[in-house]
């Protein structure tokens, strides 16, 4: 049976959508053991890890809203934010981790 063009666009979506929605869950894990492998090398202060950990947090609660909005998925500008937003926190990650303090 061929699959017309509309049913093709939307596997692609699909797929698409729940690539990205495992690249946010992977991308906040890795960022997640990276403040955590800061905390027990002593790069990071716990200020550092608590200011850390609820920027993430921050993110974390905003997709899980824009997804309940939008029947599970986020929107391309929604992933887009999203991606900005992480990689700010990543940056932020590295200079705290780089910055000369330890506890």
């Amino acid at each position: 049976m061929k699959m017309t063009l509309h049913h093709a666009l939307l596997a692609a979506a699909l797929l698409t959508s729940t690539a990205f929605a495992a690249e946010v869950d992977q991308r906040e894990a890795n960022q997640q053991a990276r403040i955590s492998q800061g905390v027990r090398s002593g790069q990071l202060t716990e200020g550092e890890a608590a200011h850390l950990e609820n920027r993430e947090a921050r993110i974390s609660n905003e997709i899980a809203r824009d997804r309940a909005a939008n029947g599970g998925h986020l929107t391309a500008a929604e992933r887009a934010k999203v991606n900005r937003q992480q990689d700010r926190a990543s940056a932020a990650i590295y200079r705290d981790k780089h910055n000369g303090r330890t506890r």
